[in-house]
């Protein structure tokens, strides 16, 4: 696991100094950016919906259509693939959750992190999430998340937080379904790697419930 967290590192490393020009400004990264988040939504013919219309259609996103929801204050584009048996985290509600994730550089058009494959088949993400008043804080477990191993910090991607507020938490047992979303996480929404480099993730996430 530790040989694996210095390639992905390695490679963020090089896809940063490959991209990043020494003249090249703030703005200039911003709106590369950007660019690269509207050529992914082009090339998987996503369709973007308001957040007004998202709250008309009852917070749920019609994956048949590909559909994803903008939230303009955070810029972050979340599809609801599964909403999820369970029930919400109640405020004041302290839970443990364990994540199975996909994160794709937009920027490099590369897979960059998975805990979905055969060498973390027995290693789930766990993170400590808590509400309060319907905002959400949250803490990785360091000796349990392969996020952890690859950066370094407990500190979890706001964007990973914003499905909480519309998604519901069940554990794992016949019957269940677990929530699934999609989501474009802007590099002031994501971690410190994506935030320093400024350059946006693809994330395919599930949230399930711990014990």
């Amino acid at each position: 696991m530790q040989k694996l967290s210095w390639i992905v590192l390695a490679l963020i490393g090089v896809v940063l100094f490959a991209s990043c020009d020494n003249d090249e400004t703030y703005a200039d990264q911003k709106k590369r950016e950007r660019s690269a988040i509207a050529k992914f939504i082009a090339k998987e013919g996503i369709t973007t919906i308001s957040e007004s219309q998202f709250k008309e259609q009852g917070n749920v996103t019609d994956v048949s259509k590909n559909e994803f929801v903008l939230f303009d204050r955070t810029g972050v584009y979340m599809q609801i693939v599964r909403k999820g048996t369970g029930e919400p985290l109640k405020d004041g509600e302290t839970a443990t959750i364990l994540c199975r994730f996909n994160e794709r550089n937009l920027l490099a058009d590369t897979l960059q992190l998975s805990n979905n494959n055969l060498y973390y088949a027995a290693v789930v993400d766990k993170m400590m999430v808590v509400n309060t008043s319907g905002s959400f804080t949250a803490s990785f477990d360091s000796g349990s998340s392969v996020m952890y191993k690859a950066y370094q910090t407990t500190s979890v991607p706001a964007g990973w937080l914003v499905p909480f507020t519309y998604i519901n938490l069940d554990r794992y047992k016949k019957g269940s379904e677990i929530a699934q979303v999609n989501l474009i996480v802007p590099h002031s929404q994501g971690h410190q790697y994506a935030s320093s480099g400024v350059y946006p993730c693809y994330y395919e996430l599930t949230y399930e419930r711990g014990r």
